[in-house]
């Protein structure tokens, strides 16, 4: 029996599989609020205590940079040891950042759960990279070793926020009273919708935005989609161009000639928006390298439990090793 799971800022996604004729089946599958527990472990013994069965591997994509099986979360007061994780479920567990995860699902989608957007030229045997806005931006690059792409965490997300234009240069301006340093992460996740239209104008403020309990990006794409608040349509145009702008930049540092894929929970929620146009422009615009960007396929990720199934993947791999 495998346990999976995805740990993020705002949700942590447990499942257990079975491997059968060389596949993965899932048999169950709970989401946890994570700010809800004091760790890992809580989670686990909740999501285990429903139905207990021996596990025989465990593995869990989380959002942070991963050092010897031991992990300080990113956007969680959380610090996961992967060997006490071993030992209270007495089976190996691999942790591993969350994008990384991503990358070990990729070759388990179907057709119907990505979309094209740019179809490009693919090279089969080039590299891929993986894009992923949500709480935070998860980035990750998947490097051909002769025989398969094997994902290569970053934290490419913390890399400082490149302004393009004047309007981005102000961005930059204001964020820079707010923050000590601005990354990509900073209005490239679910957050950045917010410091955007308050970017826009200040003074705007919807009823969603003073109450505690709520997403404010939801409310945001909603009115801009409705057409009821020009700001927020400013606002969307905005972060949608900045995700392709990122986009961007990430293949071109991993020469993504095998495409790149976007994955996350915001992308597939404002999918008439990111066809529209301004994501692809952004992506291409890279002065003497557009006709490169051209080439290269843009995937967006339809299914938002593909961290989890690269997770199931990840144990599956350390079962294989074990046997």
């Amino acid at each position: 029996m495998i346990l999976a799971g995805d740990i993020g800022g705002t949700k942590s996604n447990l499942a257990l599989f079975v491997l059968q004729e060389g596949k993965l089946r899932k048999l169950r599958q709970q989401r946890f609020p994570s700010r809800d527990y004091d760790g890992l472990e809580a989670v686990v013994h909740e999501f285990l205590s429903a139905a207990p069965v021996p596990v025989t591997a465990a593995a869990f994509g989380i959002a942070g940079p991963v050092s010897n099986n031991r992990v300080q979360a990113t956007n969680l007061p959380w610090t996961v040891d992967g060997e006490a994780l071993r030992d209270a479920l007495r089976a190996p567990v691999v942790l591993l950042n969350d994008l990384e995860a991503a990358g070990w699902g990729l070759p388990q989608l179907e057709r119907d759960q990505f979309l094209v957007l740019q179809a490009g030229t693919p090279l089969e045997t080039a590299n891929r990279a993986i894009l992923a806005p949500g709480t935070g931006l998860g980035e990750a690059i998947l490097f051909w070793d002769g025989r398969r792409h094997v994902p290569s965490a970053t934290e490419g997300g913390h890399a400082d926020f490149a302004p393009r234009n004047d309007t981005e240069i102000e961005l930059l301006r204001f964020l820079k009273r707010r923050f000590v340093s601005v990354s990509f992460e900073t209005v490239v996740s679910g957050s950045g919708f917010l410091l955007i239209h308050e970017f826009f104008d200040p003074e705007l403020r919807h009823p969603e935005f003073d109450r505690p309990e709520e997403d404010p990006a939801p409310a945001i794409t909603r009115r801009s989609r409705e057409g009821s608040c020009a700001v927020c349509r400013k606002t969307v145009d905005l972060w949608v161009s900045l995700c392709g702008a990122e986009a961007g930049n990430l293949a071109l540092k991993a020469l993504a000639r095998g495409g790149v894929y976007i994955a996350g929970g915001i992308v597939p929620k404002i999918l008439d928006e990111v066809k529209a146009g301004g994501f692809v422009r952004a992506f291409q615009e890279k002065s003497k390298f557009q006709s490169l960007l051209q080439q290269i396929p843009i995937y967006v990720v339809l299914d938002e439990d593909l961290p989890l199934v690269g997770a199931a993947v990840r144990a599956a791999q350390e079962l294989k090793v074990k046997s």
